[in-house]
């Protein structure tokens, strides 16, 4: 599938969780497994007057993660988080925040990924994750 069609099939079938953060995909780099998504938060997503609430950049983070080991694999159906490790780098802001995943590994049965949260010039956290994976059966 072409990287113009990976984005629009992404942009066409958001999960709830993604687009009640404005979530968009923005680019996929087939040869570096990397994929890009913005996401648009205004100030309900904030506490202490603008500061973005760590839970909600977590999930910024996750579901870029899940939809990188999607695009880089297409054998994998479902992709649920085990684990994941956060480092709150500093504070985001309402507006839009730009997130890059990428594949460290992916096995058989688990993935290890990895995201940057950005906004503007600001590294804004940073994850790890790991993700059991599973495939799409064969069809008969």
């Amino acid at each position: 599938m072409s990287s113009q069609a990976i984005l629009e099939r992404l942009n066409a079938n958001w999960e709830p969780c993604s687009a009640i953060l404005g979530a968009h995909a923005l680019a996929w780099d087939g040869e570096r497994q990397e994929l890009t998504l913005s996401f648009t938060v205004d100030e309900r997503f904030c506490h202490s007057v603008d500061v973005l609430q760590g839970g909600f950049s977590t999930s910024m983070l996750d579901a870029t993660m899940a939809y990188v080991g999607l695009c880089a694999d297409d054998t994998i159906e479902h992709i649920p988080s085990l684990e994941i490790k956060v480092s709150f780098i500093a504070p985001g802001h309402p507006g839009t925040l730009i997130c890059v995943a990428r594949p460290v590994r992916i096995g058989g049965s688990i993935g290890f990924l990895e995201a940057e949260l950005h906004q503007g010039d600001t590294l804004v956290a940073t994850a790890t994750a790991t993700y059991k994976i599973i495939r799409r059966r064969p069809s008969a």
